[in-house]
């Protein structure tokens, strides 16, 4: 752990195209996730979806993954939202962040470089080793799918 309680160190190298645009960072105390910029600019008609960069390459801790997840404003106001919901980013990773956006809205929908396209959470992982049984244990709900436990 670094300065904060919770907060460790995250690298990130920017490409020529995001270095006119301000670093990733958290508006608020008690925000989850830092806004992510777009270092391209980009006209999404509606129906489409499209790989947006952000110029930046992040180096996460071993046991961390990034998840790119949507800003709500986007999705309220226009009806554009990211397709991959929430998209990986891997610890070992060192490529370009993207973002998928996809817009559901009416109208195209225009990006400038440093808009802010989508957010990073950077959260733990746990690994899981898969053994195989014949049987799972028993519970309530059972083998009860979408929609089985009510309205």
């Amino acid at each position: 752990m670094d300065t904060e309680e919770g907060m460790i160190t995250v690298k990130v190298a920017r490409k020529r195209e995001a270095l006119s645009c301000k670093l990733p960072s958290y508006v608020t105390l008690g925000a989850s996730g830092m806004d992510l910029p777009a270092a391209e600019e980009v006209t999404i008609n509606p129906g489409e979806w499209v790989s947006v960069g952000t110029g930046l390459c992040i180096e996460l801790p071993s046991g961390y993954e990034g998840q790119v997840r949507p800003r709500s404003g986007l999705a309220l106001k226009w009806g554009v939202t990211v397709l991959n919901a929430p998209g990986t980013v891997d610890s070992d990773y060192r490529g370009e962040v993207r973002v998928i956006l996809i817009n559901h809205g009416k109208d195209p929908f225009h990006i400038e470089v440093g808009d802010r396209i989508a957010q990073l959470v950077i959260a733990p992982v746990a690994r899981g080793e898969l053994q195989v049984v014949d049987e799972l244990s028993y519970t309530e709900r059972g083998k009860g799918g979408f929609g089985s436990t009510g309205l």
